[in-house]
């Protein structure tokens, strides 16, 4: 019985050796067949797509929104220059019908101070604030502001 079992554990020893090889030249690449590397590369392929498609539909988005707020930007800026030339419009009116009232005071000033200055102490009376103003006591009218 001894005999026995000594060359039945070598044989079993033998038989573990033999199926450890065996697994280890069949298994010792653990590299996956070409069609499973097949099937990878073609879901990442995929992947990489949808990525592209999501991140071109966003640039198309950003594109179109950029564009509406430039033409809301050149609305503006239309809008802006025509309330400046309205406004410089009425300044200008206002400007030309607004009355000259700042020289007839002055003239009065002036033929305050020549009335009540000494006709025979030989000075002579200061000369009026508007000694330049055409006759009639009315300053000549500004220029128009141009832009």
């Amino acid at each position: 019985m001894e005999g026995f079992m000594r060359k039945s554990s070598k044989l079993v020893g033998l038989a573990g050796a033999v199926l450890a090889l065996s697994l280890l030249a069949g298994c010792s690449s653990n590299e996956p067949g070409p069609e499973t590397r097949a099937v990878n590369a073609a879901n990442r392929a995929d992947g990489a797509a949808a990525r592209a498609e999501a991140a071109s539909q966003k640039a198309s988005q950003a594109a179109a929104q950029a564009q509406a707020a430039a033409s809301r930007v050149e609305q503006a800026a239309s809008d802006a220059k025509a309330a400046a030339d309205r406004a410089e419009a009425i300044a200008s009116k206002t400007m030309s019908s607004a009355p000259r009232h700042h020289a007839a005071h002055r003239h009065h000033k002036a033929a305050a101070a020549a009335e009540s200055a000494p006709a025979d102490s030989g000075a002579a009376a200061p000369a009026p604030a508007d000694a330049g103003a055409p006759a009639g006591g009315a300053a000549p009218a500004p220029a128009p502001a141009t832009p």
